[in-house]
């Protein structure tokens, strides 16, 4: 697979990393953990540009999200898991994942559509929960595109820094990630108790 990511890449330039990380939300194997660390690399090579990388990679992954968040909407909960026990295998998905994302959505609510794109495993998924819990689109393409736009940026910096080490990030990525989790649900409970605070004080 890796060969068929760096292929992909060189042939392909940007479009390359979009369609990768677009495919990569439909067949969670593909990890984005090597794609975007390869693509920062390449950028450090002086073969492509930072920004139009990132940007290729977020467009793949925000429209790569939109066939499972309708399959989440169209086919509902108890359908979707009874597909995926049963030809899962072939998406590399199982009725237990979609469970699993299910708890993460549940836990946090439309904020988890944000939070999850920051953790392997979770990022890919969430997209069906927020789909049988009919979410708004729009809301749903804003917090998608903040949280990949933060993992993008955070892969393909990585990449950038290693330079030919960069397939060590997938080693290290998912403690990284937790962190990153970490810093965001802080920054952004911080934010509300801030605003709360800033409401009391004006009345």
């Amino acid at each position: 697979m890796t060969e068929w990511i760096t292929s992909t890449i060189y042939s392909l330039g940007y479009v390359g990393i979009g369609f990768l990380m677009f495919l990569e939300n439909l067949f969670p194997p593909i990890p984005s953990e090597l794609i975007m660390p390869l693509a920062g690399f390449v950028v450090q090579q002086g073969k492509m540009d930072f920004t139009l990388v990132v940007l290729a990679g977020v467009i793949g992954t925000v429209l790569g999200a939109l066939p499972w968040f309708y399959a989440g909407r169209l086919l509902g909960e108890e359908r979707l898991k009874k597909l995926c026990d049963r030809y899962g295998k072939w998406l590399g998905i199982s009725g237990e994942d979609i469970s699993k994302s299910k708890n993460w959505f549940d836990r946090y609510g439309n904020k988890a559509v944000l939070l999850c794109r920051l953790v392997p495993g979770v990022r890919t998924l969430i997209s069906i929960p927020a789909g049988i819990g009919n979410m708004n689109i729009i809301p749903f393409l804003i917090y998608s595109t903040i949280g990949t736009t933060l993992w993008v940026l955070l892969l393909t910096y990585a990449g950038f820094a290693l330079g030919q080490n960069y397939k060590v990030v997938e080693t290290y990525i998912d403690p990284i990630s937790k962190v990153v989790v970490i810093v965001v649900v802080v920054a952004f409970v911080g934010f509300v108790i801030f605003k709360l605070t800033k409401r009391k004080t004006a009345k």
